[in-house]
């Protein structure tokens, strides 16, 4: 048991010898050598440019931000931009312009007095649709009822702001009885 205590008091001063300060304190005065000899080369900042302020003078010329020179521009370009194919805005509307096209579904079609007239559902109520009404909220003019298919012309402004033709179908749906 004595050997066990000597083995392990002769352990643990081996253990502290190795903690002794060794070469530390030459290291130390190394960095604080390189410390002092070291010199920052910072090239100075550039002197700032000397602002000159401008005075505007308009010289009887319209202010370039007033709402005069907005409304001015705004109506050459409504004049510039004069194009056919924008819609009549001022006509009174029909019902079925109240609707969006993907809210109407054709449900069948039939003829009256020689036309022939489709038949659309919007939500529970039935309408009876012919070629030359007006439908949809894109100013949409039907311009065939078939048996299967409704054509639809609309026209809509684009990003450009200038209105462009586009067409749309309503197809007949298909029953889920019959599976037509």
């Amino acid at each position: 048991m004595m050997r066990l205590r000597l083995a392990g008091a002769l352990c643990a001063a081996t253990l502290l010898a190795g903690c002794g300060d060794g070469d530390v304190k030459e290291v130390r005065d190394w960095m604080k050598k390189v410390e002092r000899e070291t010199v920052p080369a910072v090239k100075p900042l550039p002197e700032p440019k000397q602002f000159v302020p401008y005075a505007y003078n308009p010289g009887g010329a319209i202010e370039p931000f007033s709402q005069e020179k907005l409304l001015g521009e705004m109506a050459r370009v409504a004049q510039a931009s004069a194009n056919p194919m924008q819609p009549n805005l001022n006509r009174p509307r029909e019902p079925l312009e109240n609707y969006p096209l993907d809210t109407m579904r054709m449900v069948g079609t039939l003829q009256k007095g020689g036309a022939n007239y489709a038949l659309v559902q919007i939500d529970a109520l039935i309408h009876q649709v012919r070629v030359g009404q007006r439908i949809g909220q894109n100013h949409g003019l039907v311009t065939r009822v078939s048996d299967s298919a409704i054509d639809i012309r609309e026209v809509v402004q684009d990003a450009t702001g200038d209105w462009v033709e586009r067409k749309a179908t309503i197809e007949l749906a298909e029953s889920k009885e019959t599976g037509k």
